[in-house]
C-alpha cells in the first residue's frame, strides 16, 4: 500500500552505488551480476523506479534470474485492410472533433451570446428606443425546458413536509419573502403540510375591508406594473412596452363583431357613441404576496378561454424587457359584462406557476404534460380552449370581493374592461396594493 503513496521516477539508491547507476555498465558485467541473487551483490539496494517493481517481480518469480525476465514479444497484430484503415481514421477524426466540440462549443456559443447581446444594445441606442429583448433572445429564452422545471417544482411543493422542518423551512421563506403570517387563518407553522399549502395560506376574516364606494377595487395583493387607457390595438405591459390586445384575448367571440368593420378595441366595446372607454390595469404578484385572487367588481363572465403557452417569468424586469410577455405565457382567460360594458379578467401564468386553481371552473387544467418537446411552440397565439359558461355552470354573477381563485406562486392579474371617459385611476405605477384597494373611481360631471 505503501507503493501508491510514491511519485513514480523516484529511485532508491544508496549514496555509494549512485556512481554505478550514472555509468554506463558493460555487458559482462550485467551478466555476472544477473546470476548473483540480488541481496548479494555487494549489500546493494535494486534500482527501482518506485516499489510496484519490486512487489511484482517477488511475486512472479521470486529471485529469479533477470535474463529470465526479459520482455515478452509482443504479438503479432493483424494488418488491416484498406478499407478498416479508413473506417478506423473516420473514427479517430470523429472522436477527436466530437472532444473538440464538447470542450469549446459552449464557450463559442457564450462568446456569440455576448456579441450579439452588445449589437442590439447599440441598435437600441441608436434608434431610442427601449432595451427590449431581440427576436433571437426571445427565441432562446422561449427555448428553456421552464415547463418542465414548473411541473418537477410543483411536485416538490406538493410533497409532505416533515413537522420539525416546517418552521425551519417557512421562517427561511418568511424571511426571503417577507411573509406577514399574523394575517394569516393559520400563523402556525405547523399547521401548513406542504409548501404548496403555505403558499396558497388563506386570511382572516376580515384581514381585507373591500372598499364598498369604489367602482373598481384590487383583486390581489401585489405591485402596480402598469394601468391606463387601451383604446389602441397595442396597449403598454410596461412604461414603453406594448403588447397586442387581439393576440392577447384572442379573435372577437361573434362573426357580428368580426364584421362591423371598426377595430378590435371598438368591436369590444358595448357602447359605440364614443361615451366609453376601454382601461387596463396590471398587478404583479410577488413570491411573499397573498396568493389568492378575488373578484374586483360585480360581474357576469360568459366565456372562459385557456391559452396554454409558456411559462416564463412575469417579474418586472422581465415585462420591461420581453415585448408580448402576456401574449406568450399560459393564460386563463375569463369575459363577460358589467354595469358599463365589456369586462375581462385573466389570470396569467409564469415560471413555477403554471398551475392556476379557478374555484369555479373544476373542468380547467392548467400546466399540462406536453413531453419533452422543448422550443416547440404553437404557430399561432390563437390556439387555445374555449367553454362558454352557463347558467349551471355559474347561476349567479360574480360580486365585489368574491374568491375566484390561486395561484402557487407568484404571478399577474390583468384586468381589460369598458369604462366611462370620466374614469379616473386612483392609483400610480409600482405601487404596492392589497385586496379591495380602490383601482380608480368615476368623476362625477358638473
Amino acid at each position: 500500500m505503501v507503493s501508491y503513496f510514491v511519485p513514480r521516477g523516484r529511485v532508491l539508491l544508496k549514496a555509494g552505488n549512485l556512481r554505478k547507476v550514472v555509468q554506463p555498465q558493460q555487458p559482462q558485467q550485467l551478466q555476472l551480476q544477473a546470476s548473483k541473487p540480488a541481496h548479494q551483490q555487494n549489500g546493494s539496494w535494486p534500482v527501482a523506479r518506485h516499489f510496484r517493481h519490486f512487489s511484482s517481480n517477488s511475486s512472479s518469480s521470486g529471485n529469479a534470474p533477470l535474463h529470465r525476465l526479459k520482455a515478452q514479444p509482443q504479438p503479432h497484430r493483424q494488418q488491416l485492410n484498406p478499407n478498416q484503415n479508413i473506417a478506423q481514421v473516420r473514427r479517430n477524426v470523429l472522436s477527436r472533433w466530437t472532444g473538440f466540440l464538447l470542450r469549446w462549443a459552449p464557450m463559442g456559443i457564450c462568446v456569440f451570446g455576448a456579441i450579439e447581446w452588445q449589437l442590439h444594445k447599440k441598435r437600441c441606442e441608436r434608434d431610442g428606443s427601449p432595451r427590449t429583448a431581440s427576436e433571437f433572445q426571445s427565441r432562446v429564452y422561449c427555448s428553456l425546458p421552464l415547463r418542465i422545471i414548473s411541473r418537477c417544482w410543483g411536485w416538490l411543493a406538493a410533497c409532505y413536509m416533515p413537522t420539525t422542518l416546517r418552521p425551519y423551512v417557512y421562517g427561511w421563506y418568511s424571511s426571503a419573502f417577507n411573509v406577514n403570517l399574523s394575517e394569516a387563518q393559520y400563523p402556525e407553522y405547523e399547521h401548513y403540510n406542504s409548501l404548496a399549502e403555505f403558499f396558497t395560506r388563506p386570511l382572516k376574516e376580515g384581514a381585507r375591508t373591500i372598499d364598498a364606494q369604489a367602482p373598481l377595487v384590487s383583486p390581489a395583493d401585489g405591485k402596480v406594473l402598469h394601468f391606463g387607457s387601451a383604446s389602441d390595438s397595442l396597449i403598454e405591459q410596461v412604461k414603453g412596452v406594448n403588447y397586442s390586445i387581439e393576440d392577447f384575448l384572442g379573435p372577437l367571440q361573434t362573426l357580428e363583431e368580426a364584421k362591423s368593420g371598426v377595430s378590435y378595441a371598438q368591436a369590444l366595446k358595448r357602447q359605440r357613441d364614443g361615451t366609453t372607454e376601454l382601461y387596463q390595469c396590471v398587478i404583479y404578484l410577488a413570491p411573499g404576496d397573498y396568493h389568492r385572487f378575488h373578484s374586483p367588481t360585480a360581474w357576469q363572465p360568459t366565456v372562459r378561454r385557456h391559452f396554454s403557452g409558456e411559462l416564463l417569468s412575469v417579474s418586472p424586469k422581465v415585462a420591461g424587457w420581453l415585448p408580448g410577455l402576456f401574449c406568450l405565457n399560459e393564460r386563463v382567460l375569463y369575459m363577460g359584462q358589467w354595469q358599463h360594458g365589456f369586462f375581462s379578467y385573466t389570470a396569467v401564468g409564469a415560471t413555477n406557476v403554471g398551475s392556476v386553481e379557478i374555484y369555479m371552473d373544476a373542468e380547467l387544467k392548467t400546466n399540462r404534460w406536453t413531453g419533452l418537446n422543448v422550443g416547440k411552440h404553437p404557430p399561432s397565439t390563437y390556439e387555445y380552449d374555449e367553454v362558454a359558461l352557463n347558467a349551471e355552470q355559474n347561476p349567479k354573477e360574480l360580486g365585489k370581493g368574491d374568491l375566484v381563485g390561486q395561484f402557487n406562486m407568484g404571478s399577474t392579474i390583468v384586468l381589460l374592461f369598458e369604462a366611462p371617459k370620466n374614469f379616473k385611476f386612483d392609483i400610480v405605477a409600482g405601487q404596492k396594493i392589497r385586496v379591495g384597494e380602490s383601482l380608480g373611481h368615476i368623476v362625477e360631471r358638473k
